[in-house]
């Protein structure tokens, strides 16, 4: 009886939720209210476990609040969806049986909100807070859409077409027709359930069904809408950096550091852009639309950055970061900068919703420069936009990318699958911060460069005696007290360890650490120095290089074996197998002696030696070009007006070719390549035609590497850099014929080895698949063509006749 009392109690409530519309509201909003008064009260108790490992994910603790605020702001934001959407629902004046039904389903799901256990299941209220949207939206949409169709007779007008032109189109529309309240994008274009919005959708918004009949077919569908050209107009070099201080905005540490930084370099970046106004002879420059999108620094990726940079964190990337702003600025581009997602959508169109829809029109940006965490937003907000716009991406990405990581399918199917990698770019798209990948483009940054009365302020002031440690953090000095009594023995040794009360117990009582130093206060304490000395840790920073810049010896541990992805967890997961032979290779392989030496730690004899030697050796600040601010503007201004990465690359035909005024253009009958004297490489013949192409076909050096030496390798040995570019030039016999190479069998596959040969086997392999082109890549059983250049002098990213 009891049983019975209650069952018709429920009946009558359920009852009332639908037929007394004030009274639904009543009830959503009072569970709305309840429920975020308890997450509230509750919010900083959930644990730091992560909801999910993102492939983007920066592996750091994260406090627990932050996580769990996260949390609520989602459901907060789907439980204010519901509130909107009932208050349309209690708009409509014909409710059907079938709609009241749902509407019971869904007071019954919010009555199951019950704080016991609310902490442990969040994640599975998140998950109904999610389905009941979705339901109140498929509620909202069919009650609509029979009332349109009542109204305006067009129920069953549009039949779906079977044309062999869009053979996937009735497969859309069955998927529609399941699918399309899962994504508010939807209905922002029209859609609203019935088959005409459907094929409107498909054929003018995406492009898998035919144009609808009875449509104005003057507007072409949003994909294949092409923006007209407006005129091209000329970038001019600015000097004045105040409207990117504003833009690069405020509220976070870390933007405050890149201001800083900004600010200090300021007349430096004025100096390089009129020296290289003058070197350019005032050529036009076109002028881009740029968007900057900093992924890294969003709350959405997490930002673990800002918190650490009053506390020792890294700042390598910050560097780099307001470098690339402050060279696209000062080369006079029109520039559009956004540090989150909702400006990310602002910019780029995105229509409200999951990311499910095209964008709203053509692309607003010539390039767009991101790094991984702004890559994988993107793809999730712009859908099916990103696979058509991606070819305008460039990634700052710090390690590099290697071909064989970048192909998503070769990599899945041969084991170079990572959590970052297979985007399927170009792998010129990626832009490093060292040129360690040539298969990369090299972005850099730039180090504070020194005049004339500077440098010879420095070495009169020097300490020959004094030395500042490399590490910011108590930890990495954990293990080094060995070679330090070393070191201690010749020098004063300095640090600079963040702590917030107590001295580190890590840092030895011998060493004099000055706490975290802001930028100029660490300047200072270098001119000083004669010795920077490293850990081993942090890889490749921009550190060593700013203490060079100030006359310091930069003393680092060789690696043996080198580290790489196969045995050490740092590099573990990144996509590419390089191996990092010291702490900072390119100071050990591009600057070296006397300004930088690489030993082995665990040799005490060896490091005593070296100690030794830097004491006795006297050395004048020294900065490569391409550190310089003009080093920088000038590789920047290369890439922007050269590197076209959406422009279709016609297959090479060498039988197309013809020679230099040859009567209608005949075909030349002589070799493509020509030897070099002194030289086992071969070079572009200078009488026949060189097809466009940038980096220039003049700067091309082909030669053939040793078993088992990748290309990079090959190029540097002879003096030359890997041109990744140039590969389609020589992936053919004729290339095998210039280097008199003997093959029995000619194969094209798909491998990130070829174009190579086995000299055991005479077998001869192109390559099939141009986005596996790669300098890096390496076999024990085969011998590789290497597309090698030239290049300018401290500019090892540009060939000599790149400018």
């Amino acid at each position: 009886m009891i049983t019975g009392s209650n069952t018709d109690g429920k009946i009558m409530v359920r009852r009332c939720l639908v037929t007394f519309k004030p009274f639904r509201i009543f009830v959503v909003g009072i569970g709305f209210f309840s429920l975020c008064f308890l997450m509230t009260s509750l919010g900083g108790q959930f644990s730091a476990k992560r909801l999910g490992d993102s492939p983007f994910t920066i592996r750091t603790e994260v406090l627990g609040g932050v996580e769990s605020r996260g949390v609520l702001r989602k459901i907060s934001d789907m439980l204010e969806v519901i509130l909107k959407r009932m208050d349309s629902l209690s708009k409509l004046d014909n409710t059907s049986t079938s709609d009241a039904r749902r509407l019971d389903e869904l007071s019954s799901a919010i009555n199951r909100f019950q704080p016991a256990g609310l902490v442990e299941r969040i994640q599975a209220i998140a998950q109904n807070v999610s389905n009941m949207a979705i339901r109140v939206e498929q509620i909202l949409q069919n009650s609509m859409v029979q009332g349109r169709a009542v109204r305006d007779g067009t129920s069953g007008q549009c039949e779906i077409p079977r044309d062999p032109r869009f053979p996937e189109c009735p497969g859309k529309v069955d998927w529609m027709r399941a699918r399309w309240t899962s994504d508010p994008c939807y209905a922002f274009y029209g859609v609203d359930g019935s088959d005409c919005s459907f094929l409107v959708y498909l054929s003018e918004v995406e492009w898998f069904c035919a144009p609808v009949a009875w449509r104005n077919q003057s507007s072409p569908p949003t994909q294949h809408t092409h923006q007209t050209k407006a005129p091209k107009r000329q970038a001019a070099f600015r000097t004045d950096l105040s409207v990117l201080l504003d833009q690069v905005g405020t509220g976070k540490e870390s933007l405050s550091f890149m201001k800083r930084r900004i600010r200090r370099l300021a007349q430096q970046w004025a100096t390089a852009a009129n020296r290289l106004d003058v070197k350019l002879e005032q050529r036009w420059r076109d002028q881009k639309k740029i968007l900057v999108h900093v992924g890294f620094l969003t709350e959405e990726s997490g930002d673990v950055f800002s918190p650490k940079v009053l506390k020792g964190g890294p700042l390598g990337e910050m560097v780099q970061w307001a470098d690339i702003l402050t060279a696209l600025h000062v080369l006079g581009h029109n520039l559009k900068i956004s540090m989150s997602v909702k400006e990310l959508q602002g910019f780029l169109g995105v229509p409200p919703g999951r990311g499910s829809c095209p964008l709203t029109g053509p692309l607003p940006f010539d390039l767009i420069y991101t790094d991984y965490h702004g890559l994988q937003q993107m793809k999730q907000h712009m859908g099916l936009s990103l696979k058509k716009h991606k070819c305008h991406i460039r990634v700052i990405d710090t390690f590099g990318t290697e071909p064989a990581y970048n192909h998503e399918e070769y990599a899945t199917l041969h084991g170079y699958r990572t959590n970052w990698g297979y985007w399927n770019l170009n792998a010129r798209q990626y832009m490093t911060m060292f040129p360690h990948t040539p298969d990369n483009s090299f972005m850099g940054f730039v180090s504070e460069e020194l005049n004339d009365t500077e440098k010879r302020s420095i070495q009169q002031d020097k300490v020959n005696n004094m030395a500042v440690v490399y590490g910011k953090e108590a930890s990495m000095w954990k293990g080094k007290e060995g070679f330090l009594q070393i070191l201690h023995r010749y020098m004063e040794v300095h640090g600079t360890v963040y702590y917030e009360t107590q001295r580190p117990p890590e840092v030895p009582a011998f060493v004099k650490n000055h706490g975290l130093l802001q930028q100029h206060e660490l300047q200072q304490l270098l001119r000083k120095a004669k010795l920077f000395i490293g850990f081993g840790f942090p890889y490749e920073g921009p550190a060593p290089l700013e203490a060079i810049a100030n006359g310091c010896v930069f003393l680092q541990p060789k690696f043996h074996p080198p580290h790489s992805s196969l045995n050490h967890e740092f590099f573990r997961g990144k996509p590419t197998s390089r191996e990092v032979s010291s702490q900072h290779p390119y100071a050990e392989q591009y600057i070296g002696r006397p300004h930088v030496m690489t030993v082995d730690y665990n040799n005490s004899l060896e490091f005593d030696s070296a100690i030794r030697e830097i004491m006795r050796t006297k050395v004048e600040p020294y900065l490569p070009y391409e550190y310089t601010c003009e080093g920088m503007l000038e590789r920047v201004h290369a890439y922007i007006q050269h590197q076209d990465f959406c422009a279709p690359e016609p297959p090479f035909l060498p039988a197309n070719l013809s020679r230099p005024g040859s009567a209608g253009g005949g075909r030349i009958t002589g070799p493509l390549f020509v030897s070099l004297p002194n030289s086992t490489a071969v070079s572009w013949a200078s009488n026949v035609t060189a097809p466009a192409a940038w980096p220039p076909l003049s700067s091309l050096r082909l030669l053939v590497s040793q078993e088992g030496q990748s290309c990079v390798e090959a190029c540097n040995s002879a003096s030359f850099i890997c041109e990744p570019a140039h590969f389609r030039f020589i992936n053919n016999k004729e290339a095998l014929r210039a280097l008199e190479v003997q093959c029995e069998v000619v194969d094209s596959e798909i491998n990130h080895i070829l174009p190579a040969f086995s000299v055991v086997r005479r077998e001869c392999g192109l390559q099939r698949e141009p986005l596996l082109f790669s300098c890096a890549g390496h076999s024990p059983k085969y011998r590789r063509l290497c597309p090698c250049r030239d290049f300018r002098r401290g500019q090892v990213a540009l060939c000599r006749d790149c400018l």
